[in-house]
């Protein structure tokens, strides 16, 4: 792409000074003999030779005269867009900046409630209902992660992080048991009772460490870890019955149900299901062929009138009806008859014989 032709002479002459200030040894360029002359005295002067306020103002009221007009003096005043903006990304640098300092923050630091404010908006932009669930798991075991890190704290620091992991496990078990029961989804059953039952070991082993004013705490979290594998194992053992739950629930979701389990009708298309001992055989699907018999000839006897049955004593005499009237039968056309056979016949052969006749 070519250079416009008066930026390209701009240019040409830019380098040919540049050139001049650092001539190779032994070619000095004679073209600027006088702009190099001010330069040398220039660099001679160093900083002594800048003016000074009075001087500049000289100058200034000079280049006025000559123009005839002030100059005008530009002063860069911000907009509020560029102040905004400017804003915005100080108070979002702030916050990733105390985001981070939080991430290791426990229970009784001041960072812990900006570590448990970014967990919720984590939270709300996670999309999905096992992925929320998944969520709080993970947020209900950083409470047991930071109970291990936590030196000289407080008995109300530890009910704190116990009372934030209870409220957390009980959200993602209430989720996920909800899905598993309606798609009968053995896995994440299991799955919830395998991570129940290693922070229940967790929790055992942070036992010594609890003050004795939150002992009672985490007895309860414990209790709270059985329930849930007792109740995983409940809900497993009914996926493949006619009802799973009662209907109702608790704090821990969905209520498995009691009594006899009665499994599932088939659910594929032309599965035929199992038969029922006490129930009667089916009949028989043996179809018997029918009698051929000769046609029946039309019975063209009149019907006669039934018999009345005598009335009951004391009662009421049935009505009588009348025979049915037959419907008559169309006359039929005579038969003509057959022709006569066709009659031959020859001249005699001989004279005074008698003519052939056949037929």
């Amino acid at each position: 792409m070519g250079v416009p032709g008066r930026f390209s002479r701009e240019r040409v002459e830019v380098e040919r000074f540049d050139r001049a200030l650092d001539p190779p040894p032994g070619q000095p360029d004679d073209d600027f003999a006088d702009e190099l002359a001010v330069v040398a005295a220039l660099r001679e002067l160093g900083p002594a030779g800048r003016p000074d306020p009075a001087t500049r103002e000289r100058i200034r009221a000079e280049i006025e005269g000559r123009l005839g007009e002030p100059v005008v003096r530009r002063r860069w005043r911000p907009r509020m867009a560029d102040l905004a903006a400017a804003g915005i990304a100080l108070v979002l640098g702030l916050v990733g900046l105390t985001l981070l300092l939080s991430k290791n923050a426990v229970p009784g630091e001041t960072l812990y409630d900006v570590k448990r404010a970014g967990e919720a908006t984590s939270l709300a932009f996670t999309f999905g209902a096992e992925a929320k669930a998944q969520k709080h798991l993970e947020f209900a075991a950083d409470r047991v992660a930071e109970l291990g890190r936590m030196t000289d704290a407080s008995p109300s620091a530890y009910r704190t992080a116990l009372d934030d992991f209870g409220t957390d496990v009980r959200a993602g078990v209430t989720q996920l048991t909800a899905l598993a029961t309606s798609g009968s989804d053995h896995g994440q059953l299991t799955g919830l009772k395998a991570w129940a039952h290693d922070q229940s070991n967790l929790l055992a082993a942070e036992e010594s460490r609890v003050p004795a004013a939150a002992a009672l705490d985490l007895s309860g979290a414990r209790g709270l870890l059985t329930r849930i594998q007792e109740r995983t194992t409940a809900l497993v053992s009914r996926l493949d019955c006619y009802e799973i739950t009662t209907g109702s629930s608790d704090e821990l979701g969905l209520l498995p149900a009691k009594g006899a389990c009665t499994q599932q009708q088939p659910s594929r298309i032309g599965a035929t299901p199992s038969p029922d001992p006490s129930s009667p055989p089916p009949p028989s699907s043996e179809t018997v062929p029918p009698t051929t018999s000769a046609p029946r000839q039309p019975d063209l006897a009149i019907p006669t009138a039934p018999t009345p049955t005598p009335p009951p004593s004391g009662g009421t005499p049935p009505p009588v009806y009348a025979p049915p009237i037959p419907t008559p039968t169309a006359p039929r056309l005579p038969t003509p008859p057959s022709p006569p056979p066709p009659v031959l016949s020859f001249p005699p052969l001989l004279p005074g014989l008698p003519p052939i006749v056949i037929g």
